[in-house]
């Protein structure tokens, strides 16, 4: 049976709150209408959430179809700078990575628009990592349904997914799969779950999971 660690990318993978930050505000001094800048602690908060619920977020004052247009041309902006400056990424995530790929498929999973994701591919040079991956922002479906269709494609049988919010644990709970909460990353969970405090863990703590899952 094939077995994957599945990954959520802000505040699991990479930070890259300070390359989006700046990039965003740009955007906003675009727009007479928007008086305001957005800060690094408000854009922690805004990650693991799709488009339409950060834009509800972030200009709760205009119409939702301003909002999401606005905030699109937020991400055309952001990836810009992220191809060219990259995030930075958690530590020890390389060797972490190498160790895991000799026993497992490696995926990512997130709620981000189209174009973000392969940003941080492209720049980080990831493509040698991971597999395959998936967004919101390219199939329109939530991340529970992106995480089973992922496996589904790649013919996994078994899988994890790690995640440091609780919408990363309900989505995990979606495609029916267990998780690991990324305890160093910008969210909390509700409930008591395997965790890791740094990136280096999993690797005790993937095999634990399976394991477990095996027993079962």
């Amino acid at each position: 049976m094939r077995q994957a660690v599945i990954f959520d990318l802000d505040g699991t993978l990479w930070d890259a709150t300070k390359q989006i930050v700046p990039a965003w505000n740009t955007v906003f001094g675009r727009h007479a209408d928007i008086a305001r800048e957005v800060t690094e602690e408000e854009m922690h908060g805004y990650m693991g959430k799709t488009i339409e619920g950060i834009a509800a977020i972030a200009l709760p004052d205009k119409d939702s179809t301003k909002a999401v247009s606005v905030l699109m041309e937020c991400c055309a902006e952001q990836n810009g700078y992220l191809r060219e400056k990259g995030g930075m990424l958690y530590p020890n995530l390389i060797p972490t990575l190498c160790e895991l790929k000799k026993r497992y498929d490696l995926c990512v999973v997130s709620n981000c628009v189209d174009g973000y994701l392969q940003a941080f591919m492209e720049y980080h040079k990831m493509q040698n990592y991971f597999m395959d991956f998936e967004m919101s922002g390219r199939t329109g479906k939530p991340k529970g349904d992106n995480i089973r269709l992922v496996m589904e494609r790649n013919g996994i049988g078994q899988a994890v997914y790690v995640g440091d919010t609780q919408s990363d644990m309900e989505a995990a709970d979606r495609a029916g799969i267990p998780f690991i909460y990324a305890e160093y990353g910008f969210g909390k969970v509700d409930r008591t779950v395997p965790k890791v405090k740094c990136v280096s863990e999993l690797l005790e703590a993937v095999p634990k999971i399976f394991m477990v899952s095996v027993q079962r």
